[in-house]
């Protein structure tokens, strides 16, 4: 249902136009509401903070996919990212359902890599090197899908009992890999 409301979102704001500037302000609004959600995670009244923020992550994807969609083939484009996208996410949580495997052991390793991929994005920002941005892209996919397995085991295996945590863990693997 959160995907359903975020994609729901990003096409209100595609239709709206929304600018740039007004999508930054969204997803920075939305970084605090992950904090708001994770204190109201225990509560009822935290699946509607995870409904506002999930709404808000996706109507801060207004201006970009615009952007990919006025491009030749764009919508293709569109297509492809979010066909790839549920396959690996589909492909990856069908596997630890079926073979209940316990990925936990990974979650420092994926944490560093992590780390290593935002110092790389940061230092990318003053060089602009086209083959490192793609090289960390591909990095970022790597390490979001290492993000699926490991939280999808610890939601199968119950390292992770809390519902709503599942859910905003799962749904930023997926929004980043998106």
């Amino acid at each position: 249902m959160t995907l359903l409301v975020s994609a729901i979102a990003a096409a209100t704001t595609m239709a709206m136009q929304i600018s740039q500037g007004t999508a930054m302000i969204m997803m920075l609004v939305s970084f605090g509401l992950i904090f708001v959600v994770n204190r109201k995670a225990d509560k009822a009244s935290g699946i509607i903070w995870i409904f506002a923020f999930t709404g808000l992550m996706g109507a801060s994807l207004g201006p970009m996919l615009n952007y990919y969609a006025a491009m030749p083939n764009g919508g293709s484009l569109i297509m492809q990212a979010l066909g790839g996208t549920a396959f690996i996410f589909l492909s990856l949580s069908g596997y630890v359902l079926t073979t209940k495997k316990d990925f936990s052991f990974m979650g420092g390793f994926l944490f560093v890599g992590l780390l290593v991929a935002i110092a790389v994005m940061i230092a990318n920002w003053f060089f602009q090197i086209p083959a490192l941005s793609m090289a960390l892209s591909a990095a970022i996919i790597v390490i979001m899908s290492g993000f699926i397995l490991f939280d999808t085991s610890r939601i199968i295996n119950g390292g992770e009992t809390n519902y709503i945590r599942a859910t905003v863990s799962l749904y930023l693997n997926i929004y980043n890999i998106l």
